[in-house]
């Protein structure tokens, strides 16, 4: 149950639109043709997912013998087929086996499981136990992966443009803090709102992975996806939350669209209206608070923004300002008037995000 009193869980996928619609036009057929069979998969699975929040969806606890603060993971092999979730094979305290992919998954689905409770006190994406399962080796050459309201979905990448989905851990992280939005804020994923829904996962994912590495936020990347790309692709990442727009520039992908400030703000009736393009600016508002501070960023930045995420006042249709203004309440109450507060007024400033004047006031 999240804050908000709805349940609408959304389907959430970490390669844009943008950059599949783009692939498909390619005159290569290897290169085309899995993106326009993953872009075809894509819509039938957003269209199962809005059916299924019609009819309501199926109901998860967990098991009656799980023992709370720990995980309960398991994972699903679809056999390069599409029905969900596949085979088991492998449970939680499961000795590895041989499929590195299915190794990854679950190393990663225990790394944001270790990180939410640790860091957060939270026990798994709900809050309650919540059981983590995943599916790897989806469909043919799937160039995704994506969170579908009950489960993880990994592709396994057609090898010319993306590599196996459960290389990097930001992206596990990313797409399973998609079900800790779903299970708090509820962000309505269109708009500014849909936006801020990525940026949470970005820097959520971000931070997974700067807790697993034992990063400072000078030492970290701050990359989304980086280890995702094929070597022929010119770009490091799919996302960069430092220097939004640069992540690839690319002969057959194009050029990163994201922008880093306000001033580059994308209006489109695309992708949602622009949700993975324009969470640039959020995504650098972060990156700019959690290097003002230092440290480790899932520490105090990373705090706010959970704070914020959690904390019940967040509107399912919040803009840009009305998340900002949280986050200095947020920086406000939990640290008081000193270099938090400072910083991440700072920060939105800096990316041309007016923050509201009161904490909860929504814009008008």
């Amino acid at each position: 149950m999240n804050t908000n009193g709805g349940f609408e869980p959304v389907f959430c996928t970490i390669v844009p639109p943008h950059v599949l619609d783009k692939l498909a036009q390619a005159d290569d057929p290897v290169l085309a043709g899995p993106a326009r069979r993953t872009l075809q998969r894509d819509a039938y699975e957003r269209t199962q997912r809005r059916l299924t929040t019609v009819v309501g969806a199926r109901a998860l606890a967990a098991p009656a013998t799980a023992e709370a603060g720990t995980p309960h993971r398991t994972i699903y092999d679809a056999r390069n087929g599409t029905d969900l979730p596949g085979t088991k094979v492998r449970g939680e305290g499961d000795d590895p086996g041989k499929d590195a992919t299915v190794n990854r998954a679950y190393a990663g689905l225990g790394a944001t499981f270790e990180v939410l409770l640790k860091a957060y006190g939270r026990d798994s994406i709900d809050g309650n136990g919540l059981p983590l399962d995943a599916t790897v080796h989806y469909d043919r050459e799937y160039g995704n992966a994506f969170w579908n309201g009950e489960q993880m979905v990994f592709g396994d990448g057609d090898g010319e443009i993306f590599l196996d989905f459960t290389i990097p851990l930001d992206v596990i992280g990313h797409e399973l803090v998609h079900g800790v939005t779903q299970y708090t804020a509820n962000l309505t994923y269109f708009g500014q709102s849909g936006a801020l829904n990525e940026s949470v996962s970005d820097v959520f994912g971000s931070l997974i992975k700067q807790y697993s590495l034992g990063q400072t936020a000078d030492q970290a990347d701050w990359l989304i996806g980086a280890g995702l790309l094929a070597p022929r692709v010119t770009g490091v990442a799919l996302r960069s939350m430092k220097a939004p727009g640069t992540a690839y520039d690319d002969d057959v992908l194009g050029k990163d669209p994201q922008p880093a400030t306000m001033d580059g703000y994308i209006n489109t009736g695309s992708d949602n209206g622009g949700v993975h393009i324009n969470s640039g600016i959020p995504n650098h508002a972060f990156y700019l608070f959690a290097t003002a501070l230092g440290g480790k960023a899932w520490e105090r930045a990373g705090q706010v923004w959970y704070d914020v995420l959690t904390g019940g006042e967040l509107g399912q249709d919040a803009t840009f300002e009305e998340f900002a203004g949280l986050t200095l309440a947020a920086a406000r109450e939990r640290y008081g008037d000193a270099e938090e507060l400072d910083a991440v007024g700072k920060a939105w400033e800096r990316v041309g995000v007016q923050a509201g004047a009161q904490a909860g006031t929504r814009a008008g």
